[in-house]
């Protein structure tokens, strides 16, 4: 499954991040809109430059249905992508290769947007601890605290030093750009998935 024609409100934009996926055009007349068979972008950090691949991975060999709705219409069809004869992929292995990818960019999904989400929240906690009177000192001095640990947790997962192409060398990447590198490395052509990706895999799941 993956989304074609729709625009995410959501996804956030940066220079340094993901291009916006492409969207079929909405113009009067004749629109052409060619998939090229990946699965949607992940989203990045705003204003954080993470050097990497964002898109999806290619769709595997099998039948998929395309349906396009406009206003009191609806049209649908079927597409089949043909496996490579000169791949020597079996249908299980495209099957691991394709759940492992998913999962993968689900997951990045999911960290980027509650990084994105956490940060926002941190900011105005911040902005709401400077304005608050002295007679609430008790909660200000649970909110400094809940503070530091939001931008800890923050610290840990992304590298905000990192603004133009040069920074991703003077500072360290932090857990989201490494994933990021994982999900690059473990893509490829010929859809299979080696031993030493799924090992990684397990071990920054358990962190």
């Amino acid at each position: 499954y993956t989304t074609l024609c729709r625009s995410d409100e959501k996804f956030p934009r940066s220079e340094n991040g993901p291009s916006p996926d492409p969207l079929l055009s909405k113009t009067n007349g004749l629109n052409r809109f060619v998939w090229d068979m990946r699965y949607s972008s992940m989203p990045g950090i705003p204003n954080v430059r993470i050097e990497g691949n964002w898109t999806g991975h290619k769709a595997i060999p099998g039948k998929y249905s395309i349906t396009l709705k406009i206003p009191g219409q609806t049209f649908s069809t079927e597409a089949e992508i043909l496996a490579n004869p000169l791949y020597p992929t079996t249908p299980a292995l495209y099957t691991e290769y394709h759940q492992t990818m998913l999962g993968m960019e689900t997951e990045l999904a999911t960290m980027h947007r509650m990084v994105n989400s956490l940060y926002e929240k941190q900011k105005q906690l911040e902005s709401l601890l400077e304005t608050l009177p002295e007679k609430f000192s008790a909660l200000k001095r649970e909110g400094d605290a809940l503070l530091k640990k939001m931008k800890a947790w923050d610290e840990d997962m992304v590298q905000r030093k990192s603004k133009a192409y040069d920074d991703v060398e003077n500072f360290p990447n932090k857990f989201t750009a490494n994933y990021l590198f994982m999900i690059n490395h473990t893509e490829s052509d010929i859809p299979r998935v080696n031993q030493p990706a799924l090992d990684r895999l397990k071990e920054d799941r358990k962190s």
